[in-house]
């Protein structure tokens, strides 16, 4: 039986209600993601909202947290003054774990070095009734996949591949830590009404493609930020074609496109997931409901006039992609790899190969893998490549070991380990001659911007589907097509792989004896939930000051960052992962992976107290220390990537007052105004260019602070000329009162005082 099937019978119970009443609210057939937003508007359905200029309160049914992100959103949680949360919601210990050695002995060393950590948020899951699972039991979205997704739902979860859960026909978006306090607290959950875009597939796949190379093709059409503030909606005779597991991979590489999150209308493959994962009374109550889980049929009849923007992908004519390298939106289909490296001096020696990770860990993406690894032996051929496989869960990992595909990846000479993030997020001890020496590797990950899985700048790292990455590690090439490409085995011969095979369910069905799930206490008044006061991996929150009422006058530039600045670059993973709890200590990679465009390098800015040049955070810590507020410039897409709120919670601690950039990603800019941050743009672009190194600006017009008024920026150069010019923010009064209140949590903190009194 599912968790929280009484939850999930009250959805369903209640869904064909509400879309009927959406669909007479807005006069029109409905697309599944309305159906799914409208079901799960916070009030009184009364407003036909726009799409792309409405913020909305609405009330997901659940809240997802890793490890990483789970430390900071429950010490928030914690000061919130609840007892309990008000929805369900989960922990889940998947990033802390560095892929070294192998599986077993990394495992054991992670909960060693973390057991403060562990300790701290099993007690804290404990007090609070919230699901606990342990180190090794998997990596958050395969998890939620297998247990908690269910079509017509909506969750939020604190990483930004929580859309994963799409695959099952769920509406589920990554949020900062902020956002799951205020959904754990009980209250409604603000999202702009995203805008649409409908993918329709047809066709079928067969051969070397797979799912992954839809989202591969679908990022090169619209790019990483061509699907900011959109919710992306696949259909089509292709799309029922797909496995369940294979939509879910679909949808959690959408955050590499910018998307709110992805989604899967429910269908008979949903239906046999379900039941596969021991969820048959959830495709049952599904089944009765299915034509709320679907769009209506005027939709998908003539889908131009639903959607904002249209793309059709023809299956039967898709090849497989590899993307990269540094950005997962250049992609390149397979037939033109070998030109492309040849062109581009793409090192061709592939020196790694790792499948696994959220995106690409299901019993489907490893038995295809396996076959091939199992085939190329039965021909003579062997690994040129390091090979590492990562199980997205305890579930697939026992499976895959009963049904024998461990002990052919063990033959092959690969290395399988935890159940965990791993490399995926840096979380790898990568061991090279000469780190300066340019390199690639190729993963069925999802990102690969500069340093992400290594942390070295040299690594050019490419994204294909694991049977593309099987085939680059027995080649040993980048340039190497399976398609058409032979390999010479050890006899001297020519000889090719076979086009893999696999199956998308188990044919003896999952098996595990512990899937590593400890439920909360039924009274978590008596826990103690333990912080101590020297630790260097937790400290305790204190709430940020109220804005003083007053323009922000004579703030230092920090940095003017050039280019691509994701939340990696902002907040740095890896190593840094241990201080995830602890602001302060965190605090130390500010900012420290931005290129300043003043010296092109990274972590090297000028300090205008003295005019020396230090590292970011040093220079920002020597303003806060004389009560000097600066300001951080960016680029496009500003914050695009990870969830983390750690990247908004940075500057907020040391000191920047205001983020102005050309563009923000989605999740960034809501976590910057959770924070009480100012976050703004140029009105016009170009205005990025007058910035100079010594500048000190100030920001006019927040003592009339609202909703669609620009404010205006003064730069004050260093030879005493001054110019000024207009920005943008995207405040809505409730935002406002966050940043008058110095912050999410402030308001909400008052709000529960005052329930009270």
């Amino acid at each position: 039986m599912a968790f929280d099937i009484d939850l999930i019978k009250k959805v369903y119970e209640q869904l064909p209600g509400k879309v009927e009443a959406a669909r007479k609210l807005l006069g029109r057939p409905l697309t599944l993601a309305e159906k799914t937003l409208y079901s799960h508007v916070h009030d009184a359905l009364t407003t036909a909202y726009s799409r792309g200029k409405d913020y909305v309160n609405f009330s997901p049914d659940r809240v997802a947290m890793q490890d990483a992100t789970a430390q900071m959103a429950l010490l928030q949680f914690s000061t919130c003054g609840r007892s309990k949360v008000a929805v369900p919601s989960t922990v889940h210990c998947d990033h802390l774990i560095q892929a070294k050695v192998g599986a077993k002995e990394d495992l054991a060393t992670a909960v060693d070095v973390n057991k403060e950590v562990y300790d701290f948020l099993g007690s804290i899951s404990d007090k609070y009734g919230i699901g606990f699972w342990r180190a090794g039991a998997g990596i958050i979205h395969q998890v939620v996949l297998e247990n908690y997704a269910f079509p017509g739902g909506m969750m939020i979860g604190t990483d930004s591949h929580t859309p994963n859960a799409g695959g099952l026909g769920m509406i589920a978006i990554g949020v900062g830590g902020a956002d799951a306090v205020d959904v754990m607290a009980g209250l409604p959950w603000e999202l702009k009404m995203p805008k649409l875009i409908g993918v329709k597939l047809t066709g079928k796949m067969s051969g070397w493609t797979s799912a992954k190379d839809i989202i591969l093709k679908v990022a090169g059409i619209l790019t990483v930020k061509g699907g900011t503030g959109a919710i992306v909606e696949y259909f089509g005779e292709g799309a029922e074609s797909l496995s369940c597991t294979g939509k879910a991979t679909i949808c959690n590489m959408g955050a590499e496109i910018g998307a709110t999150c992805s989604m899967f209308a429910y269908d008979p493959k949903m239906a046999e997931y379900l039941k596969g994962t021991s969820r048959a009374d959830v495709a049952e109550l599904a089944d009765k409901v299915k034509d709320s889980l679907r769009s209506d049929i005027e939709v998908y009849n003539d889908p131009h006039i639903f959607y904002d923007q249209l793309i059709e992908i023809n299956l039967s004519e898709l090849e497989p992609y590899v993307n990269g390298p540094f950005t997962p939106d250049l992609a390149t289909p397979i037939s033109e790899m070998a030109a492309a490296v040849k062109e581009h001096g793409w090192p061709d020696a592939v020196e790694v190969a790792l499948i696994g990770s959220c995106t690409n860990s299901s019993y489907e993406d490893i038995s295809r893998s396996a076959f091939i690894a199992k085939n190329a032996m039965a021909k003579g051929l062997s690994c040129k490549s390091e090979f590492n496989i990562t199980p997205g869960s305890e579930l697939v990992r026992f499976t895959i070991a009963r049904d024998g595909m461990l002990d052919t990846f063990d033959q092959m000479g690969g290395v399988v380990m935890a159940n965990a993030c791993g490399p995926c997020i840096g979380q790898w001890a990568r061991h090279v001659a000469d780190p300066a020496k340019k390199n690639t590797i190729v993963t069925s990950f999802n990102r690969n911007f500069a340093k992400r899985n290594d942390g070295l700048s040299s690594t050019h790292a490419f994204v294909a589907s694991p049977e593309i990455v099987t085939a680059f590690a027995i080649a040993g090439s980048l340039s190497f097509n399976p398609l058409k490409d032979t390999l010479k085995n050890a006899a001297g011969e020519d000889v090719m792989l076979d086009e893999p095979q696999g199956y998308e369910m188990p044919p003896r069905g999952y098996e595990v004896e512990d899937a590593g799930y400890t439920a909360p206490a039924e009274d978590g008044s008596k826990v103690q939930v333990v912080v101590k006061a020297d630790s260097s991996r937790l400290q305790l929150l204190e709430p940020f000051a109220a804005w003083d009422g007053n323009d922000m006058l004579g703030l230092k530039l920090l940095i003017k960052a050039f280019g691509k600045c994701t939340t990696d670059h902002i907040s740095m993973a890896g190593p840094w992962l241990k201080f995830r709890g602890h602001l302060d200590n965190i605090s130390n990679n500010m900012l420290i992976g931005a290129l300043n465009a003043f010296n092109m390098e990274p972590n090297k800015v000028k300090n205008q107290l003295d005019g020396s040049y230090g590292e970011v955070p040093a220079v920002q810590r020597a303003y806060k220390a004389v009560g000097i507020g600066s300001i951080v410039v960016g680029d496009e897409n500003y914050g695009e990537g990870s969830s983390r709120e750690h990247a908004a919670m940075e500057p907020r601690h040391l000191g920047v007052k205001v983020i102005l950039v050309k563009s923000f990603a989605r999740i960034h800019e809501t976590n910057l105004k959770k924070q009480g941050m100012l976050g703004i743009t140029f009105a016009d672009k170009a205005d990025y260019d007058k910035i100079q190194e010594d500048d000190v600006l100030d920001i006019v017009g927040l003592k009339t602070f609202a909703e669609g008024v620009p404010l205006t920026v003064v730069l004050h150069h260093a030879d005493g000329s001054h110019e000024s010019f207009q920005v943008n923010h995207t405040y809505n009064q409730q935002q406002i009162e966050w940043f008058i209140a110095g912050g999410a949590l402030n308001v909400i903190r008052r709000n529960v005082a005052n329930e009270g009194k």
